[in-house]
């Protein structure tokens, strides 16, 4: 909710001037169309534009200076001390205005068949309707103001929080990945500059596509793709993994590194040593713009999970934020299985945001060689 833009012509202080003439001019031609039922029109014309610049002295300070200074500042007693006083004020320059004003201009022009009564109600009702009515719409200007206000403020703080829990992700991730290559480089193995090179570009995707609010949905697979040949890399014949992704995911997007978590939590627990033989499965299928994601590892039957670690709570509250109302997440324990469902709607046709080039990559592929 923007309301406050250069070209609102209702917000924007550019525009002040010509929705004031607008008021004024509008104001003018209503009083003079409700009093043109008992008088001629053209004289009650004159005689409204006469009243005008005493409609503006009676109103303009009271909303420049008596609201924002009392009322928006909560000296509610002085404004009401000041409301009476304005009441009262207002009677006596109805009063003589029409007196020692109205009535000899009314006469120099020959305007006949408007009342004499000096002390008639009919000017000091429009006079008080219209300081009603410019105060009304002050205070809702107010208002709305502040509701704007309050929404961008609402607005960065979810934001700072999501970059936040982002950040969090990012080094769980990194620290795991680096424990897997570690284990790799003490046994001198030839596959250590493949793993090495794979982290890269984990680490690109991390630092450079993650900036963005999404990403591709092939491109998020691609990453879960490198980080479970790592940890198959790393556990080799003592786990059991299995990998289905199917459905159409081309021009999807999806927020970066949501679904990573759940892969770091299977392997977590999924690969412990009380296990004969653990085993972990990812199933990921787009149907149109839902996706369904699906993973399940093995774990010991006795030792229940009550904490789901770091990186789940960060998506629970990531999902919370992107995709309020847009998806469904089940997370169960079966005993000697555990289970996560996420169904998720995704974006479509996102403009993408290009990503900064590549540098770590092609420098260790050199290095690899």
């Amino acid at each position: 909710m923007d309301i406050i833009q250069p070209n609102n012509f209702l917000f924007s202080s550019k525009y002040r001037v010509w929705r004031h003439i607008a008021f004024w001019v509008l104001q003018t031609l209503l009083i003079s169309f409700a009093w043109a039922t008992a008088y001629p029109f053209l004289s009650c014309l004159i005689v409204v534009l006469i009243w005008l610049p005493v409609y503006m002295s009676y109103c303009y300070p009271f909303i420049y200076w008596v609201l924002p200074q009392l009322l928006l500042k909560g000296r509610y007693v002085q404004f009401g001390v000041v409301v009476l006083f304005w009441v009262l004020a207002g009677w006596f320059v109805n009063y003589y205005f029409r007196l020692y004003i109205m009535f000899p201009v009314r006469d120099a022009l020959g305007l006949d068949g408007i009342g004499r009564n000096p002390g008639a109600l009919g000017n000091l009702f429009s006079l008080t309707a219209v300081w009603c009515f410019l105060s009304t719409i002050v205070l809702f200007k107010h208002w709305l103001k502040k509701q704007h206000e309050w929404l961008q403020a609402e607005k960065e703080k979810v934001t700072a929080e999501l970059q936040l829990l982002k950040a969090q992700v990012h080094p769980h991730f990194l620290f795991n990945t680096l424990n897997n290559i570690y284990s790799f480089s003490l046994e001198n193995s030839p596959k250590t500059p493949g793993l090495i090179l794979k982290l890269s570009s984990l680490l690109s995707y991390m630092l450079y596509d993650c900036k963005a609010e999404h990403v591709l949905l092939e491109k998020e697979i691609e990453v879960m793709k490198d980080y479970v040949d790592l940890e198959r890399e790393r556990y080799g014949n003592n786990i059991e993994i299995s990998w289905l992704v199917e459905g159409d995911m081309e021009d999807k997007y999806i927020a970066p590194l949501l679904l990573l978590p759940f892969l770091e939590n299977a392997f977590k627990h999924g690969t412990s040593e009380q296990l004969e033989k653990p085993w972990l499965s990812f199933d990921l299928v787009v149907q149109q713009n839902a996706m369904k994601c699906k993973v399940v590892n093995s774990k010991n039957e006795f030792v229940p999970l009550s904490n789901h670690g770091i990186g789940v709570e960060n998506v629970k509250k990531r999902l919370h934020f992107l995709y309020p109302d847009k998806h469904e997440l089940k997370i169960n324990d079966e005993g000697d299985f555990f289970v996560v469902s996420l169904l998720l709607e995704l974006i479509n046709n996102k403009v993408a945001q290009p990503a900064i080039s590549h540098v770590s990559k092609p420098v260790i592929e050199k290095a690899a060689l």
